[in-house]
């Protein structure tokens, strides 16, 4: 079980403490100790420690941090947790096929599943920030889910993909292999952290500054989708640094130095 110990909930802004409560509560049932709470409305409170019942263990050693940024710097694989993006489409996924993904990520990669606000979700930037978005497939006619119920049945599909994998290697079945083309079990450099990707992105854009070629007053969706580019190819360690090298040379050229 060991992979459910790298997988991380986030949970922002939440307005209603006892829904922290009961989402501890359903990620302990399901083995997922890693909590964290990026600016909740109100937190620690006696609400969320009821409503966690006995899993307010997991509420003590939750961290809580200002920025979704904070929260999932060390991640090397983000997943949003929404319906779909409010300006152009994103890699989008059930929670089963989330969890074969998350089967097939390196050994030691951390895993962070971020899920917004009980009124709002999460906003477009806030999506912007993660590799592929979750979708539970619930009734179309009423499909909104309470916070803690999602996270029970995202957890859920972690731990069952986990445990067929076990009863699988037990067995002396083969791997399972993800029914989307990338597979970075046996990748031969460490994927790059959110905090390295929000450098580079960076980076990218000034550099298109530089040459002109990115004019901020008139966007027109280009920074969007060369993040949406970037956040799907999922860059390794060698590959960052030899872009961003380019980047650097490039600005060199440039300013003529």
């Amino acid at each position: 079980m060991e992979l459910l110990n790298r997988i991380r909930i986030v949970m922002i802004n939440t307005s209603d403490s006892g829904n922290i409560g009961a989402a501890a509560r359903a990620m302990k049932t399901m083995g997922v100790t890693d909590l964290v709470l990026v600016a909740p409305r109100e937190f620690p409170t006696a609400k969320a420690t009821a409503r966690a019942t006995g899993a307010a263990d997991l509420l003590y050693k939750a961290k809580v941090v200002d920025t979704l940024d904070e929260a999932i710097a060390d991640c090397q694989m983000v997943f949003g947790t929404s319906a779909r993006m409010r300006t152009i489409p994103w890699p989008l996924m059930s929670p089963r096929e989330a969890s074969e993904l998350v089967l097939n990520e390196p050994e030691g990669a951390s895993i962070a599943i971020v899920f917004g606000r009980e009124d709002a979700g999460l906003n477009n930037e806030e999506l912007r920030r993660c590799h592929y978005h979750i979708c539970i497939p619930g009734n179309q006619e009423y499909s909104v889910l309470n916070v803690a119920a999602a996270v029970q049945v995202i957890c859920y599909e972690m731990r069952m993909g986990v445990l067929a994998r076990h009863q699988g290697q037990q067995q002396g079945d083969p791997p399972s292999k993800p029914s989307m083309p990338l597979q970075f079990a046996d990748w031969d450099e460490p994927l790059v952290s959110a905090q390295d990707m929000e450098r580079f992105m960076t980076h990218f854009e000034e550099t298109l500054l530089d040459i002109g070629f990115f004019d901020p007053s008139n966007p027109k969706q280009l920074m969007t989708r060369a993040r949406r580019l970037f956040m799907r190819t999922r860059m390794d360690r060698l590959e960052m640094n030899l872009m961003r090298g380019v980047l650097s040379t490039v600005q060199k050229r440039i300013k003529g130095s």
